[in-house]
């Protein structure tokens, strides 16, 4: 993402899983984990869409993380529709966030793999964030959250989005009063609107503190 990107090898459950790492210019509030868009179609963790959460989260003062998923990159083993990509995320934050304040977040195929990791996590982790972005709902079963995360959480979807209809997001979110934050003519990547998601997530982050 910049000069400063530490770039970082992790054993997972497939073999390597290649990590890059973001630091604040200040002591860390926490770490976030963010997770990248379908492997099938060109995911990985330099999507435009996960480095904009990524500078988003570290102009708030936490440590970035993004990866790739396995056969993504350097990251080693094949797709697995889900299953093993939660694995992989729940490995980086074992090994990246053993403990404090975490962050989980994701775009797309990655959104649905951050609500994972997070129903699996929320019980023992201090998790402070949920950031969903274009949020596969149409495409695979994305976790229901826990009603105490839902302060914690910020949904965003582009209104005209066409990869992952609106509508299939207000189906999952509905029956959890779950609020979702539409960016009007949003399509799925957001382009030329990449400034506005990052000001709606540094808004919701700061609100965390405050």
């Amino acid at each position: 993402m910049n000069s400063q990107t530490e770039k970082i090898r992790l054993q997972g459950a497939a073999g390597v899983i290649e990590v890059q790492r973001d630091q604040p210019s200040d002591a860390a509030r926490g770490i976030a984990v963010i997770a990248h868009p379908h492997p099938l179609f060109g995911g990985t963790m330099d999507n435009k869409v996960v480095q904009t959460l990524a500078r988003a989260f570290v102009s708030c003062g936490w440590t970035a993380v993004r990866f790739n998923f396995r056969g993504v990159g350097a990251s080693e083993g094949v797709h697995d529709e889900g299953r093993g990509e939660c694995e992989d995320m729940l490995n980086v934050v074992a090994q990246l966030a053993p403990e404090g304040p975490l962050a989980i977040a994701g775009f797309s195929f990655g959104a649905f793999v951050a609500s994972c990791a997070a129903e699996k996590l929320w019980a023992a982790r201090d998790v402070r964030q949920l950031v969903l972005v274009g949020t596969a709902a149409s495409r695979f079963s994305v976790a229901t959250l826990p009603a105490e995360a839902h302060e914690r959480t910020l949904v965003v979807h582009g209104e005209a989005d066409d990869t992952v209809p609106l509508a299939a997001v207000m189906d999952w979110a509905r029956p959890q009063s779950l609020p979702v934050t539409v960016i009007p003519g949003g399509g799925h990547f957001f382009h030329g609107q990449l400034p506005l998601l990052k000001s709606l997530v540094v808004r919701h982050l700061r609100a965390g503190i405050a």
